[in-house]
């Protein structure tokens, strides 16, 4: 199918193939009929993405510091390229569009093949032919609203919600700083309301549209403070509706000045919040941000996951703000018949978005992109128009693999770590990418066009099922590991499968038992492959007895609303994260884990909820015993692992996967120093060279072991529980 996206390092925009979407659980394929592009939103998008590096450094000083962490931590040179990887990406345009529902996720009910519907959300709701969108982000359209009328449910909503921020009442008054078309249906919403409205502009020909829609309008040139006593009785406004986008601090100051003692100024626009102290502090003015469509945005368990709010402690959820504007719609208390002001055929897409960088792109307010009818069925995958190059003896049918013996891969997934570390490993191996799954096909596109993937496509099943692939790399969030994995070797590929492997008991047994007959599998514990852990197990081997290994991670705090704490997306950083570590221990211990114990910071600390500041205690089979500290509360600059392993009269230390040292029992040191190496490109090689014999870099009991370890810690801290890893 053909989306509209941009490339975020040079800004250029084009109408291209991906993938279309596949259908998954909590949620509806529609095909689109129309979409709008929201001008003030895009445009500022544009322009971003036409900026120069430093110009984007400029705007976004946030996202400056974090490349500035990440250097102290990994260096300048890796920070550098993930920095611009990120940029190298296609990033879909376009958040609001109605069409025709095609497909129905099992567990969602509200919907049918063909009902109508209006969609919301950045990354669902994109300019493109297909769209998949969760639930809470798709209502229904009655016959009586036209779809491309319905195609503006989103931007109505955050209208709507803007609206309610300011908790106006019939009678009263409120102006509207901005007229574009946010402005517009914000105006037409407060007179269904019945509050009267004083709407403001610097364009004299959106004022007078706002006019005959039945407000008070007047241009920002004008005497917006007398309009503002007559349409009040001198008292003021009771609240100012910002709706403009600009970098001038006027529409709030502005939004100050007319508002009576005690109102509301609301920011509904990208506009600057410096607003004039005095004014505020003499009128004892609120002022409030509205956030886009309404409660539920930006909350996963909302958007992602379809949980909604009670009616009863949520009355207007974003879900319902949109609803509430098709009802405004179907009774005509909102009209759009004077606010499009462009069409253009899907298909014309791009010259749409010149027209938003030109002359005629400032008078533009409602652009409607119609899409055609009658669309057939999407293949399931596309192909690449950069695939990987032929070589030698490769013949027309691309059955490389099975002449040359090169391992052909396929991966699902292309999140930060995919694209950061484990494609450029792969790509310096001998091996043949063949085709990448991603859950947005423009991901999949993106990835694949930069790695030299020969396909993307939209389901798994694709991977599993092409007799070209040998392994399936997967990186996708943690909760899809186990079934991905537990796929994929049945259908007879070899895994490597990044970490965690599974998150619960049940799926690690169901993975296992898939891996136990089948081709080799790997966890990334890429940890147990670094040049540190090789110097030092090396030495170890020469020791006799029961060791002590103490395993401390400094590793960083992650916000509570992160999918990585999510019990089913992440679960948990003891899941997620901490099972790196005691694979490590035990890798470094030499012998299976007996009995498994763990606590958590306690007490009133905040931090103590989130379960990352934690102590793992695992006694072997042998007697050893392996101690993690994980811990979040720390302070990144002071280092963020080390491990110290004791045995026979030796000491052993890895100091951040730097430098490691053995100090024998004779007192003799032995070191090992280099740059910081986590094992990730000697983990990779074991894999492919595995897939090519036939025989797993670690024994399945090995991953088992530590993955079975991993899920008995995590029990503990929620129950107390922990016992015999195999009970």
């Amino acid at each position: 199918m053909k989306q509209i996206v941009q490339n975020m390092e040079t800004g250029t925009l084009r109408l291209t193939e991906v993938p279309a979407p596949a259908l998954r659980a909590g949620g509806v394929v529609v095909r689109t009929v129309a979409s709008v592009i929201s001008i003030g939103t895009e445009r500022m998008k544009l322009d971003f993405g036409r900026k120069s590096l430093l110009g984007k450094a400029r705007e976004r000083p946030d996202q400056v510091r974090k490349v500035v962490d990440a250097a102290r931590r990994e260096g300048v040179v890796a920070a550098y390229r993930r920095a611009r990887n990120r940029l190298a990406g296609l990033s879909p345009m376009g958040y609001s569009c109605a069409g025709i529902v095609e497909a129905v996720a099992p567990d969602v009910t509200e919907f049918r093949v063909g009902d109508r519907v209006a969609c919301a959300g950045a990354n669902y709701a994109s300019h493109a032919e297909r769209v998949f969108a969760p639930k809470n982000l798709v209502v229904p359209v009655p016959t009586a609203v036209a779809l491309d009328a319905a195609a503006f449910t989103t931007l109505g909503a955050i209208a709507l919600q803007g609206v309610r921020q300011a908790e106006l009442r019939l009678g009263e008054s409120a102006a509207v700083i901005g007229l574009g078309i946010l402005g517009q249906l914000t105006v037409q919403i407060l007179r269904a309301a019945g509050v009267q409205v004083l709407a403001v502009d610097v364009d004299p020909a959106r004022v007078a549209l706002a006019a005959r829609h039945g407000a008070r309008a007047v241009p920002r040139s004008g005497d917006v403070a007398g309009e503002a006593r007559l349409l009040t009785g001198g008292a003021g406004v009771d609240a100012a509706i910002i709706t403009a986008a600009t970098s001038s601090d006027d529409p709030v100051r502005l939004g100050g000045d007319l508002c009576r003692d005690r109102g509301r100024v609301v920011v509904v626009g990208a506009v600057p919040t410096r607003p004039n102290r005095n004014d505020f502090y003499a009128k004892e003015l609120e002022l409030r941000l509205s956030r886009s469509y309404g409660p539920g945005r930006y909350d996963a368990g909302y958007e992602e996951k379809g949980h909604d709010y009670p009616i009863g402690y949520v009355r207007w959820t974003e879900r319902r703000n949109m609803a509430e504007f098709v009802r405004l719609l179907e009774t005509g208390a909102v009209r759009l018949d004077e606010l499009v002001t462009h069409r253009f055929p899907f298909a014309e897409a791009e010259r749409a978005y010149e027209l938003l960088g030109g002359e005629e792109g400032r008078r533009a307010l409602g652009v409607v992109l119609e899409y055609p009818g009658g669309l057939q069925p999407e293949p399931s995958r596309i192909v690449l128009a950069r695939g990987a190059p032929e070589r030698p003896g490769a013949g027309a049918d691309g059955a490389r693999g099975a002449r040359t013996g090169r391992v052909r891969i396929g991966l699902i997934g292309a999140g930060a770590f995919a694209t950061d570390t484990l494609l450029p490993g792969l790509r310096r191996l001998d091996v043949d990418l063949q085709g990448i799954v991603t859950a947005s096909g423009i991901s999949a596109r993106s990835a694949g066009d930069r790695h030299g993937f020969r396909y993307a496509a939209a389901a798994p099943e694709e991977l599993f099922a092409d007799p070209e692939i040998d392994a399936v790399v997967i990186a996708t969030r943690h909760g899809e590991h186990a079934a991905l994995a537990a796929a994929a070797l049945r259908a007879g590929k070899a895994v490597f499968v990044e970490k965690p492997l599974a998150l619960d008991e049940d799926c690690l047994d169901d993975v296992l038992a898939a891996a136990a007959a089948g081709p080799p599998l790997l966890v990334g514990f890429n940890r147990r492959f670094a040049p540190a852990t090789a110097f030092l197990r090396e030495r170890l081997e020469k020791l006799a007895g029961a060791r002590v290994v103490h395993v401390r991670a400094n590793a960083g705090f992650i916000p509570a609303t992160s999918w990585v704490h999510d019990p089913e997306a992440g679960g948990g950083r003891i899941r997620g994260e901490g099972c790196h570590f005691i694979d490590l221990g035990l890798a470094l211990a030499g012998s299976p884990p007996a009995e498994v114990a763990a606590v958590s910071l306690g007490g009133p600390d905040p931090a103590a909820a989130l379960l990352d500041n934690v102590q793992v205690t695992i006694r072997c089979q042998d007697g050893s015993l392996v101690s993690v500290l994980y811990v979040a509360k720390g302070n990144s600059r002071s280092g963020k692992e080390r491990v110290e392993v004791f045995a026979g009269g030796a000491t052993g230390i890895i100091d951040d996967f730097r430098r490691a040292e053995l100090w024998s029992a004779a007192g003799r040191r032995e070191r090992w120093k280099g740059s910081q190496d986590k094992g990730h490109a000697a983990e990779l090689r074991a894999f492919v060279e595995g897939v090519r014999t036939g025989v797993a870099p670690v024994p399945l009991q090995a991953l088992a072991d530590s993955s079975r370890a991993t899920l008995r810690a995590a029990r503990a801290l929620v129950d107390g529980a922990g016992g015999e890893p195999g009970a």
